[in-house]
């Protein structure tokens, strides 16, 4: 079956968008379309352009005889800067306050629009690290985790807090919870991440860093490297920070129950190395 090009364009871009990430062959598209290489490699350059122009991501095409095209996403300083502006004011609204002055988050994590916008804004961060695991713990940030892992065409791992049966042999580790100060365990599968895998880790909320903390613990005992620390919500107050290194969408800094107020600002997203 013959494509024509406007054809061709619709399915490649679908494709592109679908297989982040993924190197594709000009040998595929020729197969896949009945085209000489040379009109892919015309469909591509205008896709590229397209791509670049909109500000969805990038084409990096690689040389050689197994060579082809690689898709990542990219988002402008412009179009973050909007999606975390529109989630601190989500996130300051009074009605989130709950008795003890935590926040209610889990419609947040649970609407797909405002996960996904998140995936893509540390996808896009983190596009030219070598990274082949993206881990989060259970529960609430596994949606999180699955968005940012679906960009960059990699795996998920969860690490859990209690034994499941389904789980087979597990890594068990003890860590202290950076603001409770209580001794808390997380165990993953032994079959859950090869030795010398690059893993950024991925969590809803941080406070002083004890969860983020026993993750990259975790990582030690699998022979396994940080690739990055990616959290969607940091709270600015913490006595002891535990973590160093991360990337944050939002930074709380202040709750006032009895004012009913909410502070929430921009996070550090912003002044990471470009």
């Amino acid at each position: 079956m013959k494509f024509r090009r406007s054809e061709r364009l619709i399915d490649m871009t679908n494709y592109l968008l679908e297989h982040p990430h993924q190197l594709v062959s000009l040998t595929f598209f020729s197969e896949r379309y009945g085209s000489a290489k040379s009109s892919i490699s015309e469909d591509l350059a205008i896709i590229k352009e397209t791509f670049e122009q909109r500000q969805i991501g990038t084409l990096q095409t690689v040389p050689g005889a197994a060579g082809g095209v690689r898709f990542h996403v990219k988002v402008s300083d412009e179009e973050a800067r909007s999606f975390i502006k529109e989630l601190c004011e989500l996130i300051a609204s009074p009605e989130r306050l709950l008795p003890g002055g935590y926040l209610y988050m889990t419609d947040i994590l649970g609407d797909p629009t405002i996960v996904q916008r998140a995936g893509r804004l540390f996808a896009s961060a983190f596009a030219d690290t070598k990274i082949d695991v993206v881990m989060t713990v259970a529960t609430k940030g596994i949606p999180l985790a699955y968005a940012v892992a679906n960009y960059l065409n990699v795996p998920v791992v969860i690490v859990r807090r209690d034994s499941k049966v389904t789980e087979g042999s597990t890594v068990s580790i003890n860590y202290v919870s950076g603001s409770a100060k209580r001794i808390q365990t997380m165990l993953l599968s032994k079959r859950s991440l090869e030795e010398g895998s690059r893993v950024l880790i991925v969590d809803d909320f941080m406070k002083a860093g004890g969860t983020v903390n026993g993750m990259v613990s975790m990582l030690e005992e699998f022979k396994a490297y940080v690739a990055g620390i990616a959290v969607l919500v940091e709270a600015e107050k913490a006595e002891e920070r535990l973590v160093d290194e991360y990337l944050s969408l939002v930074r709380l800094s202040d709750v006032d129950e009895k004012e009913k107020k909410i502070n929430v600002g921009e996070g550090n997203y912003f002044k990471r190395s470009l």
